[in-house]
């Protein structure tokens, strides 16, 4: 049953082939579910596609400002503002990245997987609203191999002797962390992804594995 919900093997490589407009789509979905019903946003989607122009950022880049104020009362996308906004500045962010890497996904799969904080930090400082565990989802939904830290990962590790915080966020902790997954991934030779969630579920409430598919995005 454990290995049904680890999920598929990570392919960082495969993820150099995602194009631009996936990529800011990724970004923009898990911006706009932070904080949100995911349900809720998964299932308005498709009006989110349209209403940002299928997530092409030199068509976005175009457009002049009304387009955005008008998307503010849109009622094909979850009208929030300071959301809508990252999604323009995201869209400069793929944009300049992908010009100096071919490509946003070349970038992100050059990255080496042994340096997500790195990676993470990268992605909090130059993007929009990309901090924290919405730059982490954004990762694992590419099938990055990301590390996820939850409130039931981080005990985990606690529970396991590794000093930190127990809600971990200063790079210190980070920093311990991504340490801690790289040596139990050279170890056991399993993706950082399948170590983060065996970890998630080792602790905690208990949760039926369908509730834990539909948490995870599966």
């Amino acid at each position: 049953m454990l290995a049904s919900l680890l999920g598929p093997m990570p392919d960082n490589a495969a993820v150099a082939d995602i194009s631009d407009d996936r990529i800011l789509s990724t970004m923009a979905e898990r911006v706009f579910a932070a904080g949100f019903v995911w349900r809720v946003i998964e299932q308005k989607w498709p009006g989110f596609e349209q209403a940002f122009l299928g997530f092409e950022p030199k068509r976005l880049l175009f457009q002049p400002d009304d387009f955005w104020h008008e998307l503010t009362a849109d009622e094909r996308i979850v009208r929030n503002p300071q959301k809508i906004k990252s999604v323009r500045d995201n869209a400069a962010f793929v944009e300049r990245v992908s010009k100096e890497h071919g490509g946003f996904g070349r970038f992100l799969a050059d990255w080496p997987e042994d340096d997500q904080v790195g990676l993470m930090a990268y992605l909090a400082k130059h993007g929009s609203r990309l901090g924290g565990n919405t730059g982490q989802y954004f990762l694992r939904w590419l099938e990055w191999d990301a590390f996820i830290v939850s409130g039931d990962m981080a005990a985990a590790l606690r529970d396991a002797g590794l000093d930190i915080a127990e809600h971990p966020t200063s790079k210190r902790d980070l920093d311990k962390i991504q340490n801690q997954i790289n040596a139990w991934a050279a170890d056991t030779g399993l993706p950082r992804r399948h170590i983060s969630r065996i970890l998630a579920m080792s602790i905690g409430e208990n949760h039926s594995p369908q509730a834990l598919r539909e948490y995870m995005g599966e």
